[in-house]
């Protein structure tokens, strides 16, 4: 049943929020709708890894960083074109991902997740006090890059568009995975790995996959936020509170599903966007965030989507 009908509505529902700010042509619409497709990138992406397979990627916004590196480079230095960039990113970041995975991968839970952490301040470490990388002051776009994209107003629906397609793409990939011999071999490895390994499936490889995959689209969006801004700086492009939202979006829309971090992602953005415009809340966005956590571990562990499935037979087919 699901996998007939829940991209049946999952797809249209993404695809309408994102062509409400080009009917509109409201710059700020775009630019919270951005954010929320950037979100919904990112959740979906750690969920191959987190979700199917069950390892915890607290580190996991060093692919992102990685992205944003390799695009700005590409396009400000080399004026390598932007899609051309934003391929590139994915193909680096991919290949780092399957370097990295042969050591990380071989850890499991709290270990592993500690290692991401790691990892992700030794490449910011690594870059911050590398000179031809900006350094901590990172790297500015010369303006004059956009001239071939018809201008910097120009460069920013580009941007947009193009994350409007990752984001499909990305939620595509998702469900194909959840749906094929690849995603039942990570779904076994999530339940048991030693048992998953005994029966046959070569646990090594279906990890590499997934993380492959998982690292791909935040370096591709990593890529577009740095054309958007014209700029990245090592903080931002490594910030953990990135990977932490990630994993918050996943928790909170549901582990393991496809429907999960997309319903997730746009709550998410809302509620932040809420708290952060509010006079009163808006220096206890991360508690409130964390509370709110809090409540659906105890109350709903299986998230939005899994309450939902739990509660009501008739949504399952195209809940997942």
């Amino acid at each position: 049943m699901t996998k007939k009908y829940v991209l049946f509505w999952l797809l249209p529902i993404v695809l309408l929020i994102a062509l409400y700010p080009i009917v509109t042509d409201n710059f700020l619409v775009r630019e919270n709708i951005f954010l929320m497709l950037s979100y919904i990138v990112f959740a979906s992406s750690m969920n191959i890894i987190m979700g199917y397979t069950g390892y915890v990627s607290f580190g996991h916004i060093v692919f992102y960083g990685i992205g944003s590196y390799v695009g700005i480079l590409l396009i400000n230095n080399l004026h390598v074109h932007f899609v051309i960039a934003v391929l590139c990113a994915a193909l680096v970041a991919g290949v780092i991902a399957l370097l990295i995975g042969e050591a990380v991968l071989r850890l499991r839970g709290a270990i592993f997740a500690i290692a991401t952490i790691g990892i992700n301040e030794a490449v910011k470490s690594l870059v911050a006090n590398v000179d031809s990388l900006g350094g901590a002051v990172g790297i500015f776009m010369d303006f004059s890059v956009y001239d071939s994209y018809g201008g910097p107003d120009k460069a920013l629906w580009i941007a947009y568009y193009a994350m409007v397609i990752l984001t499909v793409l990305t939620i595509l990939v998702s469900y194909f995975v959840r749906n094929s011999k690849l995603g039942l071999g990570l779904l076994a490895i999530r339940e048991d790995e030693d048992t998953a390994l005994v029966v046959g499936i070569n646990t090594k490889r279906f990890k590499s996959i997934a993380y492959f995959l998982s690292a791909i689209f935040p370096a591709m969006a990593g890529t577009i936020f740095a054309f958007k801004s014209g700029n990245i700086v090592p903080d931002d492009a490594f910030h953990i509170v990135k990977s932490v939202e990630m994993i918050f979006i996943n928790v909170f829309g549901g582990l393991g599903t496809v429907s999960g971090p997309v319903l997730g992602a746009i709550i998410y953005e809302k509620l932040k966007d809420y708290l952060l415009t509010n006079p009163t809340l808006k220096d206890l966005h991360l508690a409130v965030s964390g509370v709110t956590l809090l409540l659906i571990v105890i109350f709903a562990p299986s998230g939005i989507v899994g309450w939902f499935r739990e509660r009501f037979k008739v949504v399952r087919g195209v809940l997942e």
